[in-house]
């Protein structure tokens, strides 16, 4: 039963050849790691080109790949450096942290969703996304970034920080400041 083998040791019988800890570790990580790109890049060409080029270079480091923290910050470690080093190949083309537009929805809700989630919390989840996605439009783009890696990706504070590159406490401000906002923009629902 693989689905219940953590991450880590995936990727550890991964690096030692065992190839359907490859497969697992994609399927568990391709959803959230395709929303983030595409979140980032606004563009389906250019999330799907950094996608495959992430599962690439994982592919490449798998020898390297030691356990000194979780797989997926490992995972998003790759993918943020990817994503700068196509914006410093490609001056002209910005990366933006703005969430999906009305035309986007349907690529999106075609993506895996966590199968955790019922259906009364999707219709409800559903009726609150427009106003989420404002709140979220409204950060400043490093906050933006920090507050999607914790909710895609589900790191850590510690795990942002070295995805992101910035000392822990630049992270947890960050995130604190990104939630502080978006609990302000959400206030009037309640």
């Amino acid at each position: 039963m693989r689905d219940e083998v953590a991450d880590e040791q995936l990727m550890e019988q991964y690096r030692e050849g065992d190839a359907g800890a490859f497969d697992v570790l994609y399927r568990r990580h391709k959803g959230g790691l395709f929303r983030y790109l595409f979140r980032l890049s606004k563009n389906q060409g250019i999330a799907e080109e950094l996608f495959q080029d992430v599962w690439s270079n994982l592919i490449r480091s798998r020898e390297r790949y030691q356990p000194s923290a979780k797989f997926t910050t490992f995972l998003y470690q790759i993918a943020h450096h990817r994503v700068i080093d196509h914006v410093r190949r490609n001056p002209g083309i910005m990366i933006s942290l703005d969430m999906e537009t009305e035309e986007e929805e349907p690529m999106m809700a075609a993506l895996p969703a966590d199968p955790a989630l019922q259906p009364e919390v999707q219709v409800q989840r559903k009726q609150m996304q427009a106003v989420l996605v404002k709140a979220i439009e409204s950060l400043p783009a490093l906050q933006r970034e920090a507050f999607l890696l914790r909710e895609e990706a589900d790191l850590s504070l510690q795990e942002i920080a070295v995805v992101t590159g910035v000392n822990e406490e630049t992270a947890k401000s960050r995130l604190r400041y990104a939630v502080a906002k978006l609990r302000e923009g959400l206030r009037g629902l309640r």
